[in-house]
C-alpha cells in the first residue's frame, strides 16, 4: 500500500500539473514524478492534463454544436436544439450590443470563447478526488506507479498556461485587425499621439514617448488581465473546493459539515463558472470592436 498524504501534501498533489518535458538530470524526455522534477523541465514542458481537458471539451462543444445544427428542424425542437439555440441567441445579442463594425468572425469566436471557457471552468464542480483518483488507480493497476505520483489536475482554467494561450490569441487578433483596420499608420498614431496632445509640433514630438508609455502598458495590460482574472478566480474556487475536501477525512461530524459546505459552495460556483466565461467573452467583443474603429 503506499503511504497516505499529509494535508500539506494532498494538496499540493491536487495543484500539480501532469507534466511532460526534458528532465535536465537525465537528459531524457518523459512524465515528471514531482514537482521539483516538473519545475527543472522548463518552459518548455507541457502540461499534458491541461492540454488533454481542453481539447477534449472543444471537441464535445464542436461535436453538440453540429450535430444539432445538422438535425435542426423548422418545427418544435427538442431540448438540446431549444438549449444550443439559446446560447446562439444569447451570443448574438451580445455581439449586436457590443460590436459595431462588420466582421464575420468575431459571432463564432465569441461563441467559442463563452462555450469553451464555461466547459473548463464546470470541471470545478466534479468532485476533486473523483478523475484523479482514478487517474491514480489507471497508473497504479496498468503501469505499476505509485498513485502519488500521477498528477491530473482536471479544471484547464486553474492553469495560468490555458488562460495565457487563450487571452494571447484573442490580444494577437486584436493587433492584426487593429493594423488591417488602421493601417501601420493609424495603428501607431493612436499608440503615440494619445492622450496627450498639443498644436506645437515640437511640444507633441515631446508628448510621444510618454504617450506611448500609457498606451503601450493599456494595450499589454489586457491580454494579462483577461488571463490572470480567470486564472485566479478559478483557482481560488478550486482551492476551496480542495480546502473542503480535507475535511472528509476528519471524522463524521466535520464529513457532514464538509458535504454542506460543498453543495452550498458548488451551488454558488456555478454562477462563477459562467460570470467568467461572460466577462472573457464580452471583453473579447469589445477589444474586437476597438481594433475596428479609430481612437
Amino acid at each position: 500500500m503506499s503511504e497516505q498524504l499529509t494535508s500539506t501534501a494532498y494538496i499540493k498533489h491536487h495543484l500539480q500539473n501532469w507534466t511532460y518535458g526534458l528532465n535536465p538530470e537525465t537528459n531524457s524526455w518523459g512524465f515528471a514524478h514531482n514537482a521539483a522534477e516538473a519545475k527543472s523541465m522548463g518552459f518548455m514542458a507541457i502540461h499534458v492534463d491541461t492540454m488533454f481537458w481542453s481539447i477534449l471539451l472543444g471537441a464535445i462543444f464542436l461535436w453538440v454544436f453540429r450535430s444539432v445544427a445538422k438535425k435542426a428542424e423548422a418545427g418544435v425542437p427538442t431540448g438540446v436544439q431549444n438549449f444550443v439555440e439559446m446560447i446562439v441567441e444569447f451570443i448574438d445579442s451580445s455581439v449586436r450590443g457590443s460590436f459595431t463594425a462588420k466582421n464575420d468572425l468575431v459571432a463564432p469566436l465569441a461563441l467559442t470563447v463563452f462555450c469553451w471557457i464555461f466547459l473548463w471552468n464546470f470541471m470545478d464542480l466534479i468532485p476533486v478526488d473523483w478523475l484523479p483518483a482514478t487517474a491514480g488507480w489507471v497508473g497504479q493497476t496498468f503501469f505499476d506507479m505509485n498513485p502519488h505520483h500521477v498528477y491530473f489536475k482536471v479544471v484547464p482554467s486553474t492553469d495560468p498556461n490555458a488562460t495565457f494561450g487563450l487571452a494571447l490569441s484573442v490580444f494577437f487578433l486584436t493587433i492584426w485587425y487593429g493594423l488591417k483596420n488602421k493601417g501601420v499608420g493609424g495603428f501607431t498614431a493612436e499608440l503615440t499621439m494619445m492622450p496627450f496632445q498639443s498644436n506645437n509640433k515640437v511640444v507633441q514630438a515631446l508628448f510621444i514617448p510618454v504617450n506611448f508609455l500609457l498606451e503601450f502598458v493599456s494595450l499589454i495590460a489586457k491580454p494579462i488581465s483577461l488571463a490572470l482574472r480567470l486564472f485566479g478566480n478559478m483557482y481560488a474556487g478550486e482551492m476551496i473546493f480542495i480546502l473542503i475536501a480535507l475535511m472528509f477525512s476528519a471524522g463524521a461530524t466535520m464529513a457532514v459539515f464538509g458535504g454542506v459546505l460543498q453543495l452550498g459552495w458548488a451551488i454558488f460556483h456555478i454562477l462563477i463558472v459562467t460570470l467568467q466565461a461572460f466577462i472573457f467573452m464580452t471583453l473579447t467583443i469589445v477589444y474586437m470592436d476597438m481594433a475596428h474603429h479609430e481612437h
